[in-house]
């Protein structure tokens, strides 16, 4: 069994979570408050965890084959001892059971715990209305939809991203023209200019990010971007209370290729921008160079709404 973090209330007892309104952790029972730099305690058992030393002889069940309980990990709820399984990457919870949040500790232990987190600001009832918001006044959208569309299940969830600082050194060189018209009496002419145009320069490029998580469609994740960095804290266990939250499982080493990619067509656009006053423009070479990179690891919020109809 793996190690859980509960984070209980020394008034009541009770389970308190992260509360996103008053951005302090909050007991529903007592409603008792607290600030988050009063729960950093807690963090410290990171470096302390200690497991269970305890086996149990049984026969009960079959064997699993070769594999078949690879990446899985059983948890035991420390107020009602419900088990609660998951897999290798899950990170924080509720039991289902007694519906208490617990924090998986052992999952950000050591070279995994992440460096910043951006806390939620927004509750379910925000979230909902968000999507209806951004149903408003799209015509193409059948009816039936707004109208018979239930959201089922509103998740809070906390996805890891890989934040890349790096400097690109550039050089791109263009083919441009310009065409002019006009006509006489007799004739239409048409008289076509060729260009050749040259752009280099230095562009830094700060906490470029990439998603982290296997389970998250990368394309889906840089849709909802950008998120509002100014927002971000150093990183406290206590921050998950009450939401799900995964730890990663592409790494940084694995991320590279596409955050080069990102910054790559950024540096082009940018580029791109500054030439103006041709009727065509195509790239003719491009030549961008990385440097002086790195990376840190953050969690980011993310509210994933159910429906059905």
């Amino acid at each position: 069994m793996a190690g859980l973090q509960e984070y209980k209330c020394p008034c009541c007892g009770g389970a308190i979570t992260f509360d996103s309104k008053i951005q302090k952790m909050k007991c529903p029972y007592c409603d008792t408050e607290f600030e988050m730099d009063a729960l950093k305690g807690y963090d410290a058992e990171l470096q302390n965890e200690q497991t269970d030393d305890m086996e149990w002889d049984s026969s009960a069940g079959s064997e699993w084959q070769e594999g078949e309980a690879d990446g899985l990990r059983t948890y035991v709820c420390k107020s009602c001892g419900g088990e609660i399984v998951g897999d290798a990457n899950m990170a924080a919870t509720s039991c289902p059971f007694c519906d208490n949040p617990i924090v998986m500790m052992g999952q950000f232990a050591g070279a995994l715990k992440p460096d910043l987190v951006i806390p939620f600001k927004l509750d379910k009832k925000a979230a909902k209305e968000g999507l209806k918001k951004h149903l408003t006044g799209k015509r193409l959208l059948p009816k039936i939809f707004k109208d018979q569309n239930h959201i089922d299940e509103i998740k809070g969830v906390y996805v890891p991203f890989w934040l890349f600082d790096t400097n690109v050194d550039a050089n791109i060189s263009y083919r441009a023209t310009k065409i002019r018209t006009w006509s006489d009496s007799k004739y239409d002419y048409t008289e076509t200019r060729f260009f050749m145009l040259s752009r280099g320069g230095t562009i830094g490029f700060e906490r470029v990010p990439v998603d982290g998580s296997s389970k998250m469609e990368d394309d889906l994740m840089e849709s909802i971007e950008p998120f509002d960095f100014s927002e971000a804290v150093p990183f406290q266990t206590a921050y998950l209370a009450g939401y799900m939250a995964d730890k990663y499982d592409v790494s940084a080493e694995e991320s590279i290729e596409r955050a080069n990619v990102r910054v790559k067509k950024s540096t082009e656009d940018n580029f791109r921008s500054t030439v103006q006053g041709y009727n065509t423009v195509t790239v003719e070479q491009s030549s961008v160079q990385f440097h002086d990179g790195s990376a840190k690891y953050a969690l980011y919020p993310v509210c994933l709404l159910y429906t059905s109809d």
